[in-house]
């Protein structure tokens, strides 16, 4: 009998909203199923500094920074690097006119003119009247010339390799010319299905090792040439020629250097790697950002479902390893994905460093395919969603992240050296270890009205969720502010850094991204069904409700408008659920004018400051979407939804080009129920046969900007 993985139901409550069990197992390994890995005692209600949130000090972010990228400006410039083997076109314009980190023309405080679509259960993916959408790309299609077609009963880790990976997440759009005509598709591939990937599926332990080996090819990353369609917002893969950037980064091959101050510390040395300074592959990259200087972060988030035999690691590292959710408690805990039998290295009784080198942000340039990507030790360790970077007004970069798990921390880095403009050699070659050394942070969150926090949802009477915060210095280069750690130590094992000094414990925190018109930042806090129940942590003012299933948004702002300040003003300008829900808020707008949105996840900006946020795991019963809102001026607030993907599916992404004229997501695991297989599908999109994650892009059928 094969040992088929077991499938969890879902249990009373929906501890997931309603993400299904299949995709508990594949996705996050059943992290669920598993203690809560926080287990330390460091709840905060600190005394409040200021009882209103400040809005003071903010200004706007000027030419820098790094999430909204422009088409039709001034040239791809800013991308000749050191070296690269394939050369960016350049010319004198530099970054900033290239379109990296270009804010827009005005800020989103205007009325967004898209009728929103209805919740559905459509096994399609639905936009709003007078829109139009197409795939890019998806599972199996050709990314390196060369690369074999696609032959679903005859999968090899070579062909894969070669072709669009599995379960695409993060989405960067990167121009190429200055006419807006081609750019570079950045793709996270963030897990496998095998369950939805091999027909007659046997279960993991049936598997040949060279199945196992596809599967992990089919993780990583992809870099695809795109080009625009008959002046269109929509896109499409470069067909022909020699596409030089094209490039299939994966888990099974790719060499990736470790860079700052944990490189080379007794943590990340193996017998495989004595000195600690070079990883083979990377995994479960899920959100990721793109930077001021033309290259993209990529997040590992849920990597310890990939490792087995914990429990025969030694004894002082078990407690480590439970606190990033690698059960030590038998050889295969539940969701375990058997690459051991592939790869000896994923067997922690052999190898239990071999763990340590996962959780870390990846930064790739996309521009050099012949370049090594490298992961940041001075940005922490931890389930990292993403990575987004803002240029603050001093030159220093500033990059927010969060730790996906419940009741886990938001951080921020700040770079020690500061950003270089221009597109010379120098500028590139200097901007490109911007993030191999700096001070990292933890967040703390005091409240204002911590007494009236009951676990409902009720708004305190001061009319708002809000209060001031400060970011609390962990380490800076190889400095330790925590103490009985070094810095290794903090970087390495950065959530038992966050227990010791009494981060503020939140709601899955996901993708945190910078507005590049304002500097304030955004937080997807997915949910937390886990919140107020039993002995877990209590409800707070920034987490306000017992048992949340729905998530919120958090904007924070930080003090005198400086992206590198250590305290800021935050307040929750959503709290997302039914809107007939009296627990609901929506910036005070009008209720009965807004869509219900479920368990944000991503969020991104538009080129005029719109916020744009998907979804994963709608506990609403509808399918999961795409929603844009103002969050600035009398439209804050005016949630309507833009999108849906098909059955089964996540929104992922999104991103929208800086002309405004495409938006771009991906559709990560569609027709991912219990029950489904290749030959009995519970979604055909996108082909009418099985399920295939693919990238879309959508796009007004006038021309029009998106949204507005």
């Amino acid at each position: 009998m094969s040992d088929r993985p077991r499938l969890l139901p879902l249990l009373t409550g929906n501890r997931h909203g309603t993400r299904d069990a299949m995709t508990c197992l594949y996705r996050c390994g059943n992290a669920c199923d598993h203690p809560v890995p926080n287990t330390s005692d460091n709840a905060y209600f600190g005394d409040v500094v200021n009882a209103e949130v400040s809005r003071r000090g903010v200004v706007r972010a000027g030419a820098v920074g790094a999430l909204v990228l422009g088409f039709g400006g001034a040239a791809a410039g800013a991308l000749a690097g050191a070296a690269p083997a394939v050369a960016a076109p350049t010319t004198p314009d530099g970054p900033e006119a290239f379109g990296f980190g270009r804010p827009g023309t005005g800020v989103g405080n205007g009325a967004l003119t898209f009728k929103p679509i209805p919740p559905n259960k459509l096994d399609t993916l639905v936009v709003p009247n007078g829109y139009d959408h197409a795939v890019v790309i998806k599972w199996g299609d050709p990314v390196l010339p060369g690369a074999p077609e696609f032959n679903l009963h005859h999968q090899t880790a070579a062909a894969q390799s070669k072709q669009f990976g599995y379960n695409n997440d993060f989405v960067g759009v990167l121009p190429l010319d200055k006419q807006g005509k081609r750019a570079l598709l950045v793709v996270n591939h963030e897990y496998t299905n095998e369950d939805l990937m091999f027909p007659g599926f046997p279960g993991l332990d049936g598997l040949s090792v060279e199945q196992l080996r596809t599967a992990m090819a089919a993780h990583g990353m992809s870099v695809v040439e795109v080009e625009r369609v008959a002046g269109t917002g929509q896109w499409k893969p470069v067909g022909k020629g020699p596409r030089a950037y094209n490039r299939r980064i994966t888990a099974l091959s790719t060499k990736f250097d470790l860079t700052g101050p944990a490189a080379g510390s007794a943590w990340l040395r193996t017998a495989a790697d004595p000195r600690g300074r070079t990883v083979v592959g990377t995994l479960n990259n899920c959100a990721g950002g793109v930077t001021p200087w033309g290259t993209v972060l990529s997040g590992e988030e849920n990597f310890n479902q990939y490792f087995v035999g914990a429990d025969a690691a030694p004894a002082e590292l078990k407690p480590k390893l439970d606190r990033y959710g690698i059960s030590t408690a038998s050889r295969y805990p539940s969701g375990s994905r058997k690459w051991e039998r592939a790869d000896e290295r994923f067997d922690l009784a052999k190898h239990p460093n071999e763990a340590h080198r996962f959780g870390w942000i990846v930064e790739i340039d996309p521009f050099d395919p012949e370049s090594r990507p490298r992961k940041h030790t001075a940005m922490g360790r931890f389930k990292h969603e993403g990575a987004n970077v803002i240029v603050a007004k001093d030159g220093h970069v500033v990059a927010y992240m969060g730790d996906d798990e419940r009741f886990d921390y938001l951080y921020k880095f700040v770079s020690d050296q500061k950003f270089m403009k221009g597109n010379s050699w120098a500028a590139r070659k200097h901007n490109l270890t911007l993030l191999e050394s700096g001070t990292l942070y933890v967040a703390r969150l005091d409240q204002t009205s911590a007494a009236e926090i009951d676990g409902s949802g009720k708004l305190p009477t001061d009319g708002a969720f809000n209060g001031r915060g400060r970011w609390i210095k962990l380490v800076s280069g190889n400095r330790s502010f925590v103490d009985g750690m070094t810095a290794a130590d903090v970087l390495t094992f950065t959530r038992l850094a966050g227990d010791k000094v009494g981060a503020t414990k939140m709601d899955r925190p996901e993708d945190v991204e910078p507005s590049l018109l304002t500097g304030k930042v955004y937080v997807a806090l997915t949910n937390n069904t886990n919140r107020g129940v039993g002995s877990n942590p209590k409800p707070d003012e920034a987490n306000p409700r017992n048992a949340n299933k729905h998530g919120q948004i958090l904007e924070l702002v930080e003090d005198r408008g400086d992206n590198t300040s250590e305290t800021f003003a935050w307040s929750l300008p959503i709290v997302c659920g039914d809107p007939t829900d009296a627990s609901t808020f929506f910036a005070g707008y009008d209720k009965t004018r807004v869509s219900p949105i479920s368990c944000p996840d991503n969020v991104a900006f538009d080129a005029t400051g719109n916020l744009w946020i998907s979804t994963d795991g709608n506990a609403l019963g509808s399918n999961d979407g795409l929603f844009a809102t103002a969050v600035e001026g009398p439209e804050r607030g005016h949630l309507k939804q833009f999108l849906t993907v098909p059955l089964g599916a996540e929104t992922c992404g999104p991103f929208i080009t800086g002309d405004n004229r495409s938006v771009f997501v991906a559709v990560q695991h569609p027709g991912e129920i219990t029950g489904a297989s290749v030959e009995n599908p519970a979604s055909n999109w996108p082909d009418g046969d099985f399920a295939k994650p693919g990238v879309v892009v959508a796009w007004r059928l006038d021309g029009g900007p998106i949204g507005s």
